[in-house]
Parts: structure tokens; C-alpha cells; sequence
């Protein structure tokens, strides 16, 4: 996605202080002479625009989709948006052949969260995606908001894509400018669609208000995160006081806490705002293919963190907001190490 304030910093830098991280490449094939980048592409564009002719660069001696997958785990900074993850997934499984349940394993996530990602790129039309990464429409508002609209009525979503750019309508004004389209009579939404401008003068709401209800929330959030990180300061001398019993009832408040901070994160990701989706609909479709597996596989997730509560306590109080594992499963025979010397990730 290009983010334009980003890229002025990138280039002043490097006009500066010249390139002080490599880009990563593969090679494109044995004895080829060629590369394929893969992290770089926002360094090469400011040293082409820099004119700049060359660039340095450290070859990873792996395959191109296991260095994507590498390169992935390395990422510490901006987490990434559910649209850019279904980029991702889609080129795993187009491009490199994998299978639904073998992303889900490599991404240590379920199959559902797989395919609701692939869904994403399935339904939004092309034109819309290329207007989310060039930094027109907000990735947010096209998860939670254009996607549904797509599921009914792919016209109707690339109108109001129009609407979110030439207005410019922040994660707000999309989600009152969706709400009335997705509750309106087939008569309201032409209005809505041919005039938003209108509908988004009636809709203004004061500042403050919306500022006082964002303090709010990030308050609570921050009360929680204490309160957990505080427990999990209490556990090393607590457990070996406590009965199975209450070892018992302490699990299941976790597990409890747990599910319902995933579902704060799930709708602040956008999920919730997904209707049901209909029975060609190709999210929908994978769902019913994978949901039994999905399940079992979650269910054996459970069993297996209810072994180490006290360890996952204290983990996930400093976890990053997508809550997805550095590493893949030991298991697996592909699992990647960090090489050595190699800095991490970066544009």
C-alpha cells in the first residue's frame, strides 16, 4: 500500500544518509542472473526517483515462497491489514499451490480465517483493491464496509467506493454511509448512492462526542492490560497455593477473557460487519468445506493451551494487536531459524 507521507520520509532519508539497509532478494532461477525483490520495493522506487542506478542487496538461499513466508515472521513494525493478509494468502495459494489447510498451519491460524482473507480478495472488484493500496480509500472501511456491499451487489459497491474517495469519508462517516444503505429500501439507496454528499451533511456529528467515546475505550482497553499483566504478576507466587480446584476456575476465566478480547479484536477488524454471506458467495463456500476441520483443529488449540496457563498470561499481556505467533510450529519440518547477522524487515 503506498502511504505518501511515508514514502517523503523514506527519501529524505536516504537522500541523507544513502541506503542503509539491503533490499531482500532470491534468485529468479539457477544460473538465471536474475532476482526477485522480496522486501525493498518502497526503497527502490525512492532511489529511482532519487536516480539512483544501483542498490544493495542480500540474497536469502531459499525459495521464493518460503522466503515470502520468512520475511513475513520478520515483520515487527506496521501490523499488517486483513485486505493486504488476503494479499498475501491469495499469492501463497495461486501462485505457489498451497492448500487451505496448510496456509492455516504455516500462519498458525485457523482455515476460517484463511478463507474469510481470500474472500476479501475474491469479492472486492480489482478497481477497488488498486484504490485501497494506493491510499484512496482506507483498508479499514474496505473490509468492514465495501466487502458486504460486494456480496450483494457488485455496482453498488464500486458507487460507493466513489462516495468513500471523493469524500474522502473517514472509518465514521463510511460506516453511517453503509449502515443506511444496508437498512434502506432499494429506493433509499439510489438516493444514497447518486447523493452522499447530502446524506454525509445530515450524519455530522459534533467532534467531541466522538473523541469522548474513543478516550473512553482506550481507557477500559488500557484498565484491562493492567489488571492482566498485574495477574500475571501474582501467578509465580499464587499457583502453588491454589487447589485444582480453583487451578480450574482460574482456566476458565482465561479462557473466558480470552474469547471475549478476541472478539473486542475481531470487531474492531471488521468481521462483525460481514453479513451472512449467500450460497454462491465463494467465502461462504470454503466455510462449509473447512468449518468441521476448522473446528477440530481449534478445539485440539484449546486443550493444548489449557497445559501452560500461567506462560500464555504473561505472554499476551505484551503481544502485538494481531496476536499471531514469530515462529511456526516446531513440527514442521520447514520451520524457518532467523539467520544470522540479517537485520530485520523493513519497506
Amino acid at each position: 500500500m503506498r502511504e505518501p507521507h511515508r514514502q517523503r520520509q523514506l527519501m529524505g532519508s536516504l537522500a541523507e544518509s544513502g541506503q542503509q539497509t539491503p533490499i531482500i532478494v532470491v534468485s529468479a532461477g539457477q544460473d538465471s542472473g536474475r532476482y526477485v525483490v522480496i522486501d525493498g520495493y518502497k526503497r527502490i522506487a525512492a532511489l529511482e526517483q532519487l536516480r539512483r542506478d544501483t542498490v544493495e542487496a542480500t540474497v536469502w538461499a531459499m525459495s521464493e515462497a518460503e522466503a515470502l513466508l520468512l520475511d513475513r515472521s520478520l515483520r515487527f513494525s506496521r501490523q499488517e491489514c486483513a485486505l493486504e493478509q488476503g494479499w498475501l494468502l491469495s499469492e501463497m495459494e495461486q501462485g505457489f499451490g498451497y492448500s487451505l489447510d496448510e496456509l492455516a498451519r504455516r500462519f498458525d491460524r485457523s482455515m476460517s480465517w484463511v478463507s474469510r482473507r481470500l474472500a476479501l480478495v475474491e469479492l472486492l472488484p480489482e478497481g477497488i483493491q488498486q484504490q485501497v493500496r494506493e491510499g484512496k480509500i482506507a483498508a479499514q472501511a474496505a473490509m468492514k464496509y465495501l466487502v458486504p456491499v460486494a456480496r450483494v451487489s457488485t455496482e453498488d459497491c464500486e458507487r460507493m467506493a466513489v462516495a468513500f474517495a471523493r469524500h474522502h469519508c473517514d472509518t465514521r462517516q463510511a460506516a453511517q454511509l453503509y449502515a443506511a444503505w444496508r437498512d434502506g429500501s432499494h429506493v433509499v439507496r439510489e438516493r444514497i448512492l447518486s447523493q452522499p454528499e447530502l446524506f454525509l451533511k445530515t450524519q455530522r456529528q459534533p467532534p467531541a462526542a466522538a473523541a469522548t467515546q474513543a478516550a473512553a475505550l482506550q481507557r477500559e482497553l488500557e484498565t484491562a492490560a493492567a489488571i492482566l499483566r498485574r495477574a500475571g504478576r501474582r501467578l509465580a507466587e499464587a499457583v502453588p497455593e491454589m487447589t485444582g480446584e480453583q487451578q480450574q476456575q482460574a482456566q476458565c476465566h482465561i479462557q473466558s477473557a480470552r474469547r471475549e478480547l478476541e472478539r473486542i479484536a475481531e470487531r474492531m477488524e471488521g468481521d462483525h460487519a460481514e453479513p451472512v454471506a449467500a450460497d454462491d458467495d465463494s467465502g461462504a463456500e470454503r466455510e462449509r468445506h473447512t468449518g468441521t476441520r476448522d473446528r477440530a483443529r481449534d478445539e485440539g488449540v484449546t486443550a493444548q493451551r489449557a497445559q501452560s496457563v500461567a506462560l500464555e498470561v504473561s505472554r499476551r499481556a505484551g503481544d502485538s494487536p494481531g496476536g499471531e505467533s514469530r515462529t511456526l510450529p516446531p513440527a514442521d519440518p520447514r520451520a524457518f531459524h532467523r539467520l544470522q547477522g540479517e537485520s530485520r524487515a523493513s519497506p
